[in-house]
């Protein structure tokens, strides 16, 4: 991807429409070999840009999502205990000596996401995923700072692994708590924001496909309206495909106040967002041209 212009061509070629804002992070990510990190509002298509850009590159994806209380052993590596305590049974039966250096060696090494990326041999490099970083607790954030900055981790009993060929790092936050700045300083960043009522319709056009035209539009345009109350959880991208392909199976070719309410449950995710979304009226393309 030698471009910003070339990497809107390629993603848009797996589906994902990536406006120049994004193209050029990505682009500027790949170029400087730095991690990217990706914040916006739940919903915004942040996770899926990751698994676009891995299809787009065509290079393995790697997923590690994060949650309170995520540590190490989960997300870098950790030893196969089992495996060490039948070596060491087995060569009690056989009356041989065991040490350290024989119980902690990469025959015992399980990889974790972070490390499995790093030890990548593959002809590309791998993109790696650190979903949602911002659940995670800040101890774990310095755990991230050598992988980051120098694409290596260090495993105390067997030195540093370094990656031959670096991994594209993208990391997503929805902001639900400050990332420490010694983090941010290692990484790229875009901010992504919600697609404007136009650019939901052509990402919706392409996932449902068997829906009409003025189902997409009116219904993108009412998820812009119902944006803009204060719900709990605003509806996102996904919400706008699965209530989109739900009014497409029920046979809906454009939207009434009486679709919405029979498909609430697709885009209201709280019995206050329910209360708010159901009293929204919709504009049908007719109303509007009357206007």
């Amino acid at each position: 991807m030698n471009t910003p212009e070339e990497i809107v061509q390629r993603l848009d070629a797996v589906d994902y429409l990536a406006d120049d804002g994004l193209a050029m992070a990505v682009f500027l990510a790949l170029r400087l070999g730095k991690p990217l990190l990706l914040e916006g509002e739940p919903g915004v298509g942040k996770t899926a840009a990751a698994k676009a850009l891995a299809q787009a590159l065509d290079t393995p994806f790697i997923r590690l999502q994060c949650y309170e209380g995520l540590t190490a052993g989960e997300a870098l590596y950790e030893w196969n205990y089992q495996r060490q305590l039948l070596h060491i049974r087995l060569a009690e039966a056989q009356g041989a000596h065991v040490d350290d250096a024989s119980l902690f060696t990469t025959e015992f090494l399980q990889e974790r996401p972070i490390l499995r990326a790093v030890r990548h041999d593959g002809p590309t490099p791998p993109v790696l995923l650190i979903d949602e970083i911002d659940r995670a607790d800040d101890e774990f954030e310095a755990l991230l700072f050598e992988f980051l900055g120098e694409a290596s981790v260090t495993i105390p009993e067997l030195g540093t692994f370094a990656a031959t060929r670096p991994p594209v790092v993208v990391l997503t936050s929805n902001r639900s708590r400050d990332l420490h700045d010694a983090l941010r300083r290692r990484c790229l960043y875009h901010w992504i924001e919600f697609p404007t009522p136009a650019q939901a319709a052509a990402i919706v056009r392409r996932a449902v496909p068997a829906a009409t035209a003025p189902l997409i539009r009116s219904a993108t345009e009412f998820i812009g309206t119902v944006r803009g109350l204060d719900l709990d959880k605003a509806p996102g991208l996904a919400e706008s495909i699965d209530w989109v392909s739900a009014l497409a199976a029920l046979g809906v070719t454009e939207l009434t106040s009486g679709d919405v309410l029979r498909t609430l449950g697709t885009i209201a995710k709280t019995p206050d967002d329910r209360a708010l979304i159901a009293e929204t009226p919709v504009t049908t393309p007719r109303a509007r041209s009357d206007q």
